[in-house]
């Protein structure tokens, strides 16, 4: 039988930086659902820009499974000399003002999602957590050249301002932190959510303008000064790409106009009310990702990750 939530993790209670917490943030970022036009991934790097040290770690040993996402070893001279252990951790960092917050970072767990979420809730109230926000990227039939959306989400009325119901009530595939949320909000604490609108064609790309709203969604609910300016490269970069394509090919062009229309069309019947948009028949999510990782094969070799 699983043991106790404490059991998963280990407290570094010798880090003096633990001593000036006040009510942090928690900002969950966990990797292995969806992370389209690798969002979330862009988010974390940015973020751990910032001065850090970790506070808690979780014991993959018994959340991951590794035969699903297997760890890698270098082999090199007839022998194996490095193994990339995965990290799941709580480090504390300080934002561009010096004001602390936590950051959790690491793979979703294959396992035991209950108790590491009861794991999660110790560690927020331990630390006087006030508000707990998780961050995704989600691929959606929208053109890069509009505003990035995103639909946010909270378990309770008031953590964030109002906005119109557009999805209704659906299913949707379970993950660890959506489960997070519900639990929290059944047993009290606060917890919101934001998910990146990625366009579908780029979701097997970097889309660094994701990354750039899901930050800035969490210091605006947050409260926090956290900075963008480590993705702006990048994203003039992906930008400059996408224009060029745009100019060369004739039908990525139309495809892209084609999702214009039918975004501009959704917006105007949200504001009136109605939800009725046109909509015109677009290619599906492989084509388009497709053609454009064929445009970016034309382009220079890509650099290092």
């Amino acid at each position: 039988m699983a043991g106790e939530p404490g059991e998963l993790y280990e407290l570094h209670l010798e880090n003096p930086d633990l001593d000036d917490l006040g009510t942090p943030v928690l900002v969950v970022a966990l990797d292995g659902y969806i992370d389209a036009g690798a969002g979330v991934r862009l988010a974390i790097d940015a973020l751990r820009t910032l001065p850090s040290s970790v506070v808690a770690s979780f014991d993959v040993d018994e959340l991951v499974d590794y035969r699903a996402r297997r760890p890698p070893l270098t082999f090199e001279r007839g022998g194996f000399h490095e193994y990339q252990a995965p990290k799941l951790q709580i480090h504390r960092v300080a934002d561009e003002a010096g004001t602390p917050f936590l950051l959790l970072t690491g793979p979703e767990p294959d396992v035991q999602w209950e108790r590491f979420v009861a794991a999660i809730g110790q560690l927020v109230d331990r630390f006087a957590v006030r508000l707990t926000v998780s961050l995704l990227a989600i691929p959606m039939g929208v053109p890069h050249t509009r505003p990035t959306g995103m639909t946010s989400h909270a378990n309770r009325s008031g953590l964030l301002p109002a906005q119109p119901d557009l999805f209704g009530s659906m299913q949707v595939p379970g993950y660890a932190t959506a489960l997070m949320e519900y639990r929290f909000g059944q047993q009290g604490r606060d917890c919101v959510g934001f998910a990146a609108h990625v366009p579908h064609y780029l979701t097997r790309t970097e889309y660094p303008e994701s990354a750039r709203a899901l930050i800035q969604a969490t210091a605006d609910a947050a409260g926090l000064l956290l900075p963008t300016s480590p993705l702006d490269e990048p994203a003039a970069v992906v930008a400059a790409q996408l224009a060029s394509q745009i100019a060369e090919n004739g039908e990525v062009a139309d495809v892209v106009r084609a999702l214009e229309q039918q975004y501009d069309s959704f917006v105007k019947s949200a504001e009136s009310g109605s939800l009725l948009a046109q909509s015109a028949p677009l290619p599906t999510a492989d084509e388009l990702g497709a053609e454009f990782e064929a445009f970016l094969a034309r382009q220079d070799p890509p650099r290092e990750p």
